[in-house]
């Protein structure tokens, strides 16, 4: 697997760019036997020979798939809605769609439905954690890693849709971590995402001078519409209100979340860094290490 892959961001609904195409071709490299497209309102994907996750990010309508056996499966589809299309089958819909589609290396279980509809499943409900842990949050697991987490397990990759107000900073390691992608269906004003491609630097925080500290944070605006990259090794947290689908290749491997917030605050104390030149952390999460 290729190693330091580099945090990107490209906007679904702009079309075909240069950001995009370097997007997919890291994300081949660090992952072999993956690989992603976005059908843009398309009323028929056709039959592949590869297992195929769906992410519906634009329209609504309803949804025919074509299976092997000749049956005939049925549902409607609406935002944020996800579907498993197994090798050989077809997609059919009554009214253009927009999919986000990721070729998966592994065989869903046959237990796995074809539709999963996060907002009318009564096996998905939902859930704090991960980055939404206020009480009421807005967190529904779609595929997951293990039984105690969730109904729908699938270990080549994990998703979960989720309301971002202020998530804590963390990052996941590349010998046992996973890429990470935010599907951004809606934001609000303000919403951004919060990186360090610098994890190695901010692990060391009594290394680290004042000049270092000013260049390690970036920060993004998001807006409806992105796909956002998020390599292993990246820091990353949401902040401001991001409605997302988070998906995880592989799965969500447990104990593979790093959080980095207690090293950030440690170095605002070190450096008396204050006011405009302090590090952004999530205060809740800064008085200990936290690893999920």
């Amino acid at each position: 697997m290729a190693q330091n892959g580099r945090f990107m961001i490209a906007n679904l609904y702009d079309g075909p760019s240069e950001t995009m195409n370097e997007m997919l071709e890291s994300f081949r490299d660090r992952n072999p036997g993956y690989d992603f497209e976005y059908y843009s309102s398309v009323t028929t994907i056709e039959t592949e020979n590869v297992n195929r996750i769906l992410f519906l990010q634009e329209g609504e309508g309803s949804a025919s798939i074509s299976t092997l056996s000749g049956e005939r499966l049925q549902s409607p589809l609406t935002f944020g809605d996800m579907i498993v299309l197994r090798k050989g089958e077809q997609l059919t819909t009554d009214s253009p769609l927009g999919f986000l589609g990721f070729k998966v290396p592994d065989i869903p279980p046959a237990e796995l439905p074809s539709f999963i509809r996060p907002d009318w499943d009564p096996n998905i409900t939902d859930v704090p954690g991960g980055c939404a842990t206020e009480i009421d949050a807005y967190r529904r697991i779609l595929l997951t890693w293990r039984k105690d987490v969730g109904e729908y397990i699938f270990h080549s990759l994990n998703a979960h849709r989720v309301r971002i107000r202020d998530s804590f900073s963390h990052y996941h390691p590349e010998d046992i971590g996973f890429d990470e992608f935010y599907l951004v269906q809606m934001v609000e004003p303000g919403a951004k995402i919060i990186i360090s491609e610098y994890v190695d630097l901010i692990r060391e925080p009594e290394k680290i001078s004042a000049e270092q500290a000013g260049g390690m944070i970036q920060e993004y605006e998001l807006r409806d519409g992105d796909l956002v990259y998020i390599p292993r090794g990246v820091m990353h947290r949401g902040f401001g209100g991001v409605l997302a689908q988070v998906i995880t290749v592989p799965g969500f491997i447990p104990g593979s979340e790093i959080g980095l917030d207690h090293l950030l605050r440690e170095i605002n104390e070190n450096l008396s860094l204050d006011n405009e030149n302090a590090l952004p952390y999530n205060a809740e999460f800064s008085s200990e290490p936290v690893i999920r």
